[in-house]
């Protein structure tokens, strides 16, 4: 029974593809990599069978997009700053039913299949949430036979790679081009012009934009599977090129080697992705990344909608009223929030629209997904930048802000305050442009992506607009996609599962609520817990492996990864690691609950508070995990590199999964979601997505603890006091204490003073207030994981409840309530059937 649903979940392995697969691998391997048959290394084999897969997406590929051009759908542009895809492989290999067939081929050609997958670089093309977000919103517009597009930047360089050198974190460069990438194509022919600086000149017959520094964004293409149905969309990425002729008409003698030099400045603009997570940098680089994303997007949006034959570039189309019936543009947060600008410009300067219908198309076409409520994550650019980079979009934007605020003050008379509030153009100290105020205006829906978040936005933030346009508010709560979050990485959780209902859960996660009825059936117990065990003693390996720490891997794995940040309480973690040290070293005799907690992520490089917590963490380790009282009852492990990859190794391996972020302060999270879908119990505050996963899976097996957004709200008016619970809390008085006093940094005495004085006097997050509750709660959880048949039983019901969190409902939610299109789960014909 087990071997058949795993074929069927993985993939038939006939013998005929077997042989196909393995006579396509050699050709790969002796013609496309041009190779002596006697020195290929593993990294050719990994090339050679990333070729073989490609093969299979080729046909599926070019026939999706033939078929868009011939149904001519209405089409759904996804811009991102951020796409974190990971790796590409195994995924691929899943979405085209390949997996066993390949496994089986690698098999007989005597190679590792593993090994070979170890190979690939990640497509680190992003931070965190909002990037990795972008990637399960692909994987589902493909599965769900949109006809979607998502634009980006093809960054040289991805997020940098993080090695701890002495207990610090050491960035490292990500060259994860270097050995090439075999899942993109470059599509010169599609290169498109991107302006900036200049000045603007205004005429009878409109408005020039004249003397311009020109950057040429070529187009590299990666093909995105839908899962199993025969539809490949396309992820498009934008590189930076100068142009021929870039100022090599200014040489004089001599200067001809610096012009050709000097021509890195225009490239630099796809050198590399800025490392912040809800952070706004406000540099000259960075916008000149958001426009340039933006202006070569909708050059290729324009000429797609005026161009419908496949292949073809003549223009059918010239009337743009429809430009909405045939185009959505959805912005993942306001980076791409030139867009509205930038596609008024197109409209009225280029295709000579009068104002008012520009504005009405661009509203009708534009949507906006906010992703945070943290003040420092909100962009406001600086107008003088923008005066220089984008002259003619700041005119446009004064002109929208104009218009927007002649309307705020017909609705609201004299309301000279409310103006202020909700200009697009802050005043005071240095004029700037409100990024978030222009995609509400510009834009038809704006939503946030949890419940609790939109409501906030809606109470709070944006209240004033959401007073003056109720209708434009939305919420889409986010979601992961099932094919890489469970079938790839935990393909033996997806088998216990398809062998009791069926694997229509793959495409259709609601289903996993027919596992209620196997909650309290004995083998099934057995089952899933058998599946975490073995994904433990896994990881354990991996562990000893790469960071020589023997693990008990009958302890509890409590898992914390996600970026290091002041909000998402990292410390909190970290005062509970030393709570539960110092109990063991109180009674050492006493029968505790062994836990191995390990906490990864990546810190911004200026962010000075999140480095110091990354040093704390590991300078706690060095204590426990090296104290012979304390043995292997507690060990603790900074996950060095957290990244996708460590992701899919790290989540099916976890028991405890941490979510502490303060009530109001994280959007969604959707490693939240991971560690549900992979038979994780949560600890968590009722805060973004965790407020529905307790309803979804039953307040009572997940572990809510602390405060939530009306306390913190109370506690904010009131104003909140560290030293109060310090001075009230024996226990985490000596926490802090032995921090303080070097305890963990006997070398340093006072290395942690700036965390401890953070923590003290001007802690935003409020890590005192929750810390007694999250420490009985740890105790509610150390009481249960004693019980192993009650704990897998929670196990089940939170697997049960998870079926709302897939990306899938999220992308039929955004399609039906946002993009006016219909998901199908139709499928498209295999480029070997007839048509």
């Amino acid at each position: 029974m087990a071997l058949k649903k795993q074929i069927s979940v993985r993939g038939l392995a006939g013998v005929e593809n077997v042989a196909d697969l393995k006579k396509n691998f050699n050709r790969h391997l002796h013609f496309t990599l041009v190779k002596d048959r006697n020195v290929s290394t593993k990294r050719d084999y990994y090339f050679a069978l990333a070729h073989t897969v490609r093969d299979h997406l080729v046909g599926r590929w070019f026939r999706t997009q033939q078929s868009y051009y011939e149904k001519d759908p209405k089409r759904v542009y996804y811009l991102s700053l951020e796409f974190y895809m990971g790796r590409t492989l195994q995924n691929t290999m899943v979405n085209l039913a390949l997996e066993n067939a390949c496994d089986e081929a690698v098999y007989q050609l005597g190679l590792d299949m593993e090994e070979l997958q170890e190979m690939e670089e990640d497509a680190g093309l992003g931070n965190g949430g909002l990037g990795r977000l972008a990637a399960c919103f692909l994987d589902s517009m493909a599965s769900l036979g949109l006809a979607a597009y998502g634009y980006g930047i093809r960054y040289e360089f991805g997020i940098f790679n993080q090695k701890i050198s002495s207990g610090w974190q050491v960035e490292e460069a990500d060259d994860w081009l270097r050995y090439g990438n075999p899942w993109e194509k470059a599509r010169p022919e599609y290169m498109h012009p991107v302006h900036f600086y200049g000045r603007t000149e205004h005429h009878p017959d409109g408005v020039k934009w004249v003397d311009t520094q020109v950057v040429l964004a070529l187009p590299y293409d990666t093909p995105v599977p839908g899962y199993r149905n025969n539809i490949v969309n396309t992820m498009r990425l934008w590189s930076a090129k100068a142009p021929c002729e870039f100022s090599l008409k200014d040489f004089n003698v001599g200067g001809y080697i610096q012009a050709v030099l000097d021509r890195n400045l225009a490239e630099n603009i796809s050198r590399v992705l800025y490392p912040n997570d809800n952070f706004f940098e406000g540099k000259e680089l960075r916008l000149k990344q958001e426009y340039f994303v933006v202006a070569a997007t909708l050059q290729d949006i324009i000429r797609r909608f005026k161009a419908s034959k496949f292949g073809s570039r003549d223009i059918v189309r010239t009337d743009f009223s429809t430009l909405p019936d045939k185009v959505a543009i959805q912005l993942n947060d306001t980076h791409p929030a030139l867009a509205i600008p930038e596609l008024m410009r197109v409209l009225i300067d280029e295709e000579k629209l009068p104002w008012e219908k520009a504005w009405d198309i661009c509203i009708k076409t534009c949507a906006y997904t906010n992703h945070t409520v943290l003040p420092e994550a909100l962009e406001r650019w600086p107008i003088d930048l923008f005066q220089t980079l984008l002259p003619r979009h700041l005119e446009i934007i004064y002109e929208i802000n104009r218009r927007h605020l002649e309307r705020v003050s017909s609705l609201y008379p004299g309301d000279v305050d409310r103006m202020r509030r909700m200009s697009l153009i802050e005043e005071g100290g240095q004029k700037r442009v409100n990024m978030a105020h222009l995609c509400i205006v510009g834009s038809h829906a704006v939503n946030g992506v949890a419940r609790i978040h939109s409501d906030i936005l809606k109470a709070t933030v944006f209240k004033d607009f959401y007073e003056m346009d109720p209708h434009k508010f939305q919420n889409k709560t986010n979601g992961i996609t099932p094919r890489r979050w469970l079938v790839m990485c935990n393909p033996g959780l997806a088998e216990v599962i398809a062998e009791r209902i069926g694997e229509d859960f793959i495409r259709d996660l609601d289903q996993l609520k027919k596992l209620h009825d196997f909650f309290n059936d004995e083998s099934f117990i057995r089952d899933i817990a058998k599946v975490k065990q073995e994904n433990k003693l896994k990881f354990a390996v991996h562990l000893e492996e790469h960071y020589k720490v023997k693990i008990n891997p009958n302890s509890m794995f409590d898992v914390q990864v996600k970026r290091i940040h002041e909000y998402k309480r990292q410390l909190l973690n970290c005062l509970h690691i030393i709570t539960f040290y110092n109990r063991i070293k109180k009674e050492p005799n006493k029968q505790w609950t062994p836990r191995t907690i390990m906490i990864g992520g990546k810190a911004a490089p200026g962010y000075h508070t999140a480095k110091m917590i990354i040093r704390l963490i590991t300078a706690i380790g060095e204590v426990v995990n090296n104290d012979p009282v304390v043995g292997d009852r507690l060990k603790v492990i900074f996950l060095e590199n957290y990244r996708v990859t460590l992701a899919e190794k790290a989540i099916p391996a976890a028991d405890l999964s941490e979510q502490i972020s303060t009530a109001g302060t994280e959007a969604s999270g959707t490693g939240n979601m991971k560690f549900m879908l992979n038979g994780a119990l949560t600890i968590g505050t009722m805060d973004g997505a965790n407020v529905e996963m307790a309803e979804e899976a039953g307040e009572g097996n997940i572990f809510i603890f602390g405060m939530r957004v009306e306390d913190v709200e109370a506690m904010d008016a009131k104003g909140y006091n560290a030293s109060e619970f310090y001075n009230r809390i024996p226990e985490l008085k000596q926490a802090i204490d032995q921090i303080a006093g070097g305890f963990f940094s006997p070398k340093q005495p006072d290395l942690f003073k700036d965390i401890v004085n953070m923590l003290m006097h001007h802690d935003r997050f409020k890590v005192f207030a929750d810390y007694e509750d999250y420490i009985k709660c740890q105790e509610k959880v150390s009481a249960l994981y004693k019980k192993p048949k009650e704990w897998t039983k929670k196990v089940i019901l939170n697997i049960a409840g998870s079926g709302k969190f897939s990306s899938d409902r999220t992308i039929s939610q955004y399609a039906r309530e946002i993009w006016g299109v219909e998901p199908t789960l139709e499928k498209l014909a295999a480029p070997d059937d007839p048509k």
